[in-house]
């Protein structure tokens, strides 16, 4: 008889993953379910990018890569960073290409953790994130964080909540499931907080890319000594090609490549050889309208959420997703959003996923799907609230 080992019993379930197969099953029943749930975009990737995955097929370049990853693919990276985020100091060298931001949190997890340490995170955060701390062997510490402070982690609570077993921060910027920042001045207070007391920063920037008002800045343009993780599967459109990064300290990357070499090899080869396509003055030029397409999204939901009665306690400045709360019509975000699912078509996440601090009045909506669809699911909620 097999017994799971005593940590999977402490590994957070995703239930917008059992919200997604339920929806799925009303639609193979033939009902029109219009999903905001799922944190996928819509689109896919550009024809370059498709191009050259076939090329490098059809060249056979399917064998493994260095565990770092390609370094053609370490050295684009390099120059995205630096030019577009202003992150001059990122050379390819501290470049780890990864299976996915998924691959990128494993190492990170395993390489800085040590069983019984704990790790801060902001509650509402993203899930999963806490699952790669307990598969290290950690604990995470969820930190309840409020609509001022725009739900991101500060230097306050590094210093409420730091102890003797406390190695260090996990936070993102944009942040799921709010779509919200956090300032400069904050994250810098921050980092200087967590420095004081010997401790690592661990920065998701895998919705950077996805920004609607001024264009942002890498986290290591403050501190040089964070571990960046990103992926092309948000900005780049490239979830199923299973495809990330981590920008790493020097001294670091030893330890990280001997654990990819054995964890994983390398990531997906055909991937990597394609992802140089995301690069492209073309190929960049689609993402930046598409980018553009999740702003008029974001414009017209909170407009119409304000009209309908759905508040939006901060205005997402990033991401695909709108955070609401729901209290002016139910305490229960998971009983709304199954009425929601089922009596007016339209699926979104209840907060229970993110943390327990807002989860009874709280739900996530993600806007990766077309403004058409978005105006019905409006109609619909509209008159579901009525």
């Amino acid at each position: 008889m097999f017994r799971p080992a005593h940590r999977t019993a402490h590994i957070t379930p995703f239930h917008a993953v059992e919200l997604l197969k339920e929806a799925n099953a009303l639609i193979a029943q033939g009902k029109d379910i219009i999903s905001l749930g799922i944190g996928e975009p819509d689109f896919t990737a550009p024809a370059a990018v498709v191009h050259a995955l076939q090329a490098a097929s059809e060249a056979g370049r399917s064998q493994y890569t260095p565990p770092l990853g390609e370094p053609a693919l370490r050295a684009a990276i390099s120059h995205y960073y630096q030019h577009f985020f202003g992150a001059t100091n990122v050379t390819p060298d501290r470049i780890v290409v990864t299976a996915g931001a998924s691959g990128a949190l494993t190492l990170a997890a395993l390489a800085l953790i040590n069983p019984g340490d704990e790790v801060l995170m902001p509650d509402p955060s993203y899930p999963a994130n806490q699952n790669f701390v307990t598969a290290a062997g950690g604990k995470t510490i969820l930190v309840p964080t409020t609509a001022e402070q725009r739900f991101q982690l500060n230097a306050e609570h590094v210093r409420q909540h730091w102890n003797e077993r406390t190695r260090g921060v996990l936070i993102a910027s944009p942040s799921n499931p709010t779509g919200a920042t956090i300032s400069r001045e904050a994250l810098q207070a921050l980092i200087t907080e967590v420095r004081a007391r010997d401790g690592f920063i661990i920065m998701d920037e895998i919705y950077l890319g996805i920004y609607y008002e001024d264009k942002p800045l890498s986290a290591l343009t403050l501190d040089d000594d964070i571990i960046i993780i990103n992926s092309f599967s948000k900005y780049f459109h490239m979830t199923g090609w299973r495809l990330g990064w981590m920008i790493v300290p020097p001294a670091l990357i030893p330890t990280i490549d001997r654990l990819a070499a054995s964890l994983a090899i390398c990531a997906p080869s055909l991937a990597q050889h394609a992802a140089l396509a995301c690069f492209t003055n073309e190929s960049m030029a689609i993402y930046e309208e598409r980018r553009l397409a999740f702003k008029a999204r974001r414009d017209f939901l909170l407009s119409a959420f304000a009209q309908i009665g759905l508040d939006v306690p901060v205005k997402p400045d990033g991401a695909f997703y709108i955070y609401a709360d729901i209290k002016a019509h139910s305490n229960n975000s998971e009983d709304f959003s199954k009425r929601l699912l089922h009596e007016a078509g339209v699926a979104a996440v209840p907060g229970r996923d993110f943390g327990p601090t807002m989860a009874h009045h709280s739900l996530r909506f993600s806007y990766s799907t077309s403004l058409e669809r978005l105006h019905e699911a409006v109609e619909r909620m509209r008159r579901f609230l009525a």
